[in-house]
């Protein structure tokens, strides 16, 4: 046990720089995405609103969504985002499309959570918090690790491809490498649970209670 903790810790000590880098690559893609919010015209935000809006009184008129269902289809979509990141990972040319992935998912949250807080204010500041945070707060970390090891095992294969010295096989790297994101994957299941059975819930209460003012 202490042995492990040892590992992991002279891992990230090691691989910091990337972390922080993977961190600062969602970060932006937050901002990213809070940009293009502010930056849409009225009318543009009024479209978007309206379909919002038609699936807020979907909930309001009582219309309940299958839990399983969305856990079915939150977890396949993380899982389909962590198999593309491990694929990634094993291939040298697949480290740009990596970055673009960690981006994109901190652009979707950041447009998400701004568009909602845009339009609904502090109800908005709600909602965000109880249907959108929650699973985020477990599945981010997630993504962060996902990327940062295939970047980190991406580095490795084309360290090996340009060294001439004769160096140790992949197999273990690769094993832990495998081992890591199956516990990764366990993960998101956790998430989807939460998205699945907590947020899901309070989002639609939270919902019924602001149209039935």
């Amino acid at each position: 046990m202490f042995q492990n903790k040892l590992f992991i810790a002279d891992h990230v000590k090691k691989y910091a720089t990337i972390y922080l880098f993977m961190l600062v690559l969602f970060l932006t893609g937050v901002i990213f995405g809070a940009v293009i919010v502010n930056s849409m015209s009225f009318i543009q935000k009024q479209d978007l609103f309206f379909y919002l809006e038609r699936f807020f009184e979907q909930i309001a008129g009582s219309q309940e969504f299958d839990n399983e269902e969305i856990l079915k289809d939150s977890f396949y979509y993380h899982a389909k985002y962590l198999v593309l990141l491990f694929i990634l990972g094993l291939s040298v040319v697949g480290l740009p499309i990596i970055w673009i992935l960690l981006f994109l998912k901190g652009l979707v949250v950041g447009f998400s959570v701004g568009f909602i807080v845009n339009r609904l204010s502090l109800e908005g500041l709600l909602l965000a918090s109880l249907s959108i945070a929650p699973q985020n707060l477990v599945i981010i970390p997630i993504y962060l690790i996902a990327g940062s090891l295939s970047m980190i095992f991406s580095l490795t294969l084309l360290n090996k491809l340009f060294s001439r010295r004769l160096s140790k096989p992949l197999v273990k790297p690769l094993s832990q490498y495998v081992i890591v994101f199956v516990l990764l994957l366990a993960g998101a299941l956790l998430a989807a649970l939460i998205e699945a059975y907590a947020s899901n819930e309070a989002m639609e209460a939270l919902i019924r209670t602001f149209y039935t003012k």
